[in-house]
């Protein structure tokens, strides 16, 4: 057991080691050596956990993941009786990736992104963790609709594609400096204010 959970933790260390790298320079400039000289482990270390660089690569992208959900979900936990829209709005707001703490890891995230454009493997799992995303938004506006009433979009499903859009959307506006965090705030949180008025208004005609 012991060796196993070494194991672990130098492959979350050697995925750090990555994200560092990664903001500095890219993922273009992110080597095996570098990688190891930044871990402070050696070349055998690095290999012994990934067999290749796109293997480590894809581990690292699946613990940035882990770690923005890790965040979202203790923001849930710490607020357990809050309702599923304001649920949705912490969680939409912590994958935006907005806040100026969080500046180094949407530039990471984003160099991920451009990267799964040409890799196969960070496609699937760049896709894998948008679908659990995109579920999880579905859900959450389900729920928000039927405790407003019964009042819900349409469609939750398309309502949360596009919301995680508009997240990542965002996330890459802040980071080349075309919007301002709080104005991207600002934006999300007034589409998900329309979520629950444009049903309402839909109602309002048909009954008209």
């Amino acid at each position: 057991m012991p060796r196993q959970v070494d194991h672990v933790s130098r492959r979350r260390l050697i995925a750090e080691a990555v994200c560092h790298l990664a903001d500095e320079r890219g993922l273009e400039g992110v080597t095996l050596r570098d990688v190891a000289a930044q871990a402070q482990v050696s070349m055998g270390a690095v290999q012994r956990c990934f067999r290749t660089k796109e293997e480590m690569l894809v581990f690292a992208l699946g613990y940035i993941g882990e770690r923005i959900g890790e965040r979202v979900q203790a923001r849930l936990v710490r607020s357990p009786a809050q309702s599923a829209g304001t649920a949705l709005g912490h969680a939409a707001t912590e994958i935006s990736l907005l806040g100026e703490e969080h500046r180094a890891e949407a530039r990471v995230w984003l160099a991920f992104v451009a990267q799964a454009a040409v890799s196969e493997a960070l496609a699937k799992t760049l896709g894998a963790n948008y679908a659990a995303l995109q579920e999880a938004f579905t859900r959450l506006i389900s729920e928000a609709g039927e405790g407003a009433d019964g009042v819900m979009p349409l469609d939750p499903q398309r309502e949360a594609r596009t919301l995680l859009a508009l997240a990542d959307g965002l996330t890459t506006h802040v980071l080349i400096g075309h919007l301002t965090p709080q104005e991207a705030h600002d934006v999300l949180h007034a589409h998900l204010g329309g979520l629950w008025e444009r049903p309402t208004a839909g109602r309002a005609s048909s009954r008209s």
